[in-house]
Formats: structure tokens, sequence, C-alpha cells
């Protein structure tokens, strides 16, 4: 199973409460975790992009650095793992963005893939004027099968000349293509959002769900499998999980109930009024992301206890059909990543060196 994390690109990580460790995103803070979790053996990096926070007493992701420029330098002080980037598809042109990848893929050496993201708060484009009225909770993956298609042609070919209800491209040329297999990432849950991943990604994201409840994710893997049946292709599932480890359960726990009391009641009252706009899509993780009966953490899935019991939980997941990783978050980002390199990936069976 590859593991994976997911980098603080934003203030504070994943965790709206008062009680969580409290910082401000920087190069230097996202390179030290890159690099050590390259010396622990960590498949890959991804960096979101989020353009406005929640707010609330600790301005949750109110501080934000910018996804292809951060990896852009985390691919030049890196050497073996592989790096993703989020491109904020309301935002940026695809012929650009498939520009800015071949770029990063030359850093790297082949080592960088992208994660495409439809937009679903509207503040994060009304500020600047982009975004296109809310028939875009209808319309997105229509236009994302379009931005898609472009990047797959820019990138193979180096070359579009496609016509579409979103985007038109003339003799668009793109060179050189990428020196490595360019890979596509999606995290829509959505009927709609599997039907594209099956369709065009390499890898489909997926929510955790619960706490201490590994495999509670595994029916999005049933039906991501229904979509794949029908296009033929191999997409895989990695799931989105925090862990909060401790020496024993009731040290971690004890840190989870801290989290928790000191949760950021203003910032998650924005999180569940921006989930609420969209009133089309039933069944997408913004769903999931805003229910009220979580959110310190976002309603991720989160795995806590000592560092044994965590790594069991892990094995659990890669024993889910259809998974081929975690990514991971974690409460404080280096410890984190030192203890699950030192402490929880030597007890995983799922990570054993054969």
């Amino acid at each position: 199973m590859e593991i994976g994390v997911f980098l603080p690109i934003n203030n504070n990580g994943w965790l709206i409460s008062k009680n969580a460790p409290q910082y401000k995103p920087s190069f230097d803070l996202n390179k030290r975790i890159a690099q050590a979790a390259e010396r622990h053996g960590f498949d890959f990096l991804l960096s979101m992009i989020k353009l406005r926070g929640f707010g609330g007493e600790t301005e949750f992701w109110e501080y934000g650095l910018e996804s292809f420029t951060l990896m852009a330098g985390l691919a030049a002080v890196t050497e073996t793992i592989k790096i993703y980037a989020t491109v904020p598809t309301l935002v940026i042109n695809p012929a650009f963005a498939a520009r800015m990848c071949n770029t990063i893929d030359s850093i790297s050496h082949g080592r960088f893939g992208l994660n495409l993201v439809t937009g679903w708060q509207p503040p994060e484009y009304t500020q600047m004027g982009v975004w296109p009225g809310d028939d875009h909770f209808r319309n997105r993956y229509k236009m994302l099968n379009e931005y898609a298609r472009i990047l797959r042609e820019l990138w193979e070919t180096g070359r579009s000349d496609f016509k579409g209800d979103y985007y038109r491209m003339d003799d668009c040329l793109v060179r050189p293509v990428p020196e490595g297999a360019m890979k596509i990432i999606c995290a829509g849950s959505s009927d709609d959002g599997l039907a594209f991943s099956a369709k065009w990604a390499d890898y489909a994201f997926c929510l955790g769900k619960g706490v201490n409840t590994p495999t509670a994710f595994a029916s999005n893997n049933d039906r991501l499998a229904t979509f794949t049946a029908e296009t033929g292709r191999d997409v895989s599932t990695f799931v989105l999980m925090m862990v909060i480890a401790d020496e024993t359960d009731e040290q971690a726990q004890a840190k989870w109930q801290s989290y928790n009391d000191g949760v950021d009641l203003a910032a998650i009252s924005w999180l569940k009024e921006q989930g609420a706009k969209d009133t089309v899509n039933k069944d997408t993780n913004v769903r999931q992301l805003a229910a009220p009966e979580g959110a310190v953490n976002i309603n991720m899935g989160t795995l806590v206890g000592s560092y044994a019991s965590v790594a069991r939980m892990l094995d659990e997941i890669a024993a889910v059909p259809g998974t081929g990783g975690v990514l991971l978050t974690f409460d404080d980002f280096e410890e984190g990543v030192e203890a699950f390199g030192t402490r929880i990936q030597p007890l995983m069976q799922s990570r054993a060196k054969s």
C-alpha cells in the first residue's frame, strides 16, 4: 500500500481547533516535512489549493500558499518521492496548467502529477470575480471532462485543437511533452465524480469515515468499481485519513478529546454555510466535510491510538479490495511524519519489505 502526505499548505492543517497546533504555512515547513517523508520511504506528496478559508478565532485556512509554486520548490529539494499539485480549474486554463505541469515534470525528472478540483466554495471565486454562477454545481464535471481531455492531448502529443462547450483550443501547442507518465487524481465522491475518475483519473481519492472505523470507506471502492467496469480502466482508491498517535491508546485519545474541546465553532459555522450552497448534488464529499457531527477535523476518517493500534488499522485499510494507498494528515505534521516512519510503519504488514 502506498503512503502519502497531504501537506499543510494552509494554516493549522486539518484541525479546526484552538487546542490544536497553531502555525502558518511556509516553504521551509513543507520542505522539512517533504524531506522527512522521503527519508522514511513515503511514496508521494500532495498539496491542495484553497483560496479562502473559514475564518473564526483560528482564522482557519485564511493563510495559504499556492500549490504549483510550492510543489515546484519541493521537486527541486527531493529526489525520489512523487509530487502532486492541485489545479483550481476555474482559475487556470487547461493549456496553461499543462505547461506548468510540464515544467515541474522537468524539475522533478518525471515525478509529477496533477489533482483536478472543480471548486465548491463560491467565496473563493466570487472574491476574484470568476465564479460562473450556481449552475456550476450542475455542470462542473462536464467542464472537467473537457479540461482533462485537453490535458491528455497536450501531454501526449503536445497539440490540441479541441472545441467544446467550455474550452476551445486553436491549434494549441504545449511542448516539450512530459518526461514521465503524467498521472491525474480526482477526489470526487458523487456519481459524476466517480464516473469522471473512471474515465480520466489514475487514482481516485476518497474521505475516510468516522473515528477508528478504518474500513468504513469500502462502499466507495464498490461504487468506483461499477464505473471502471464500464470504462475498462484500472483506477485505485486512495483514502484520506488523519493520524493522531501516541505511546498508548489513552494518551492519543486525550489529545483527540482536547482538540474536540477546543473546536472553533465560528469557522465550522462558515464551513456548514458554504457546504449547503450546493443544492444540486446530494452525494458529494462536501456533504461529509460540512456535516455537524464531527467537523473539528472536517469529518475525515481519523485513526486515534497507540502506534501499534494505528499500524493495525492501516493494515485493515490496505486489505480492502481496490485500495491503492492512503493520504495522511497529522495533528502535528513534523512529529507525525517522524513517528510514522520510526514507530508505525515498521509495524505494518502492508509496508513490509518483500
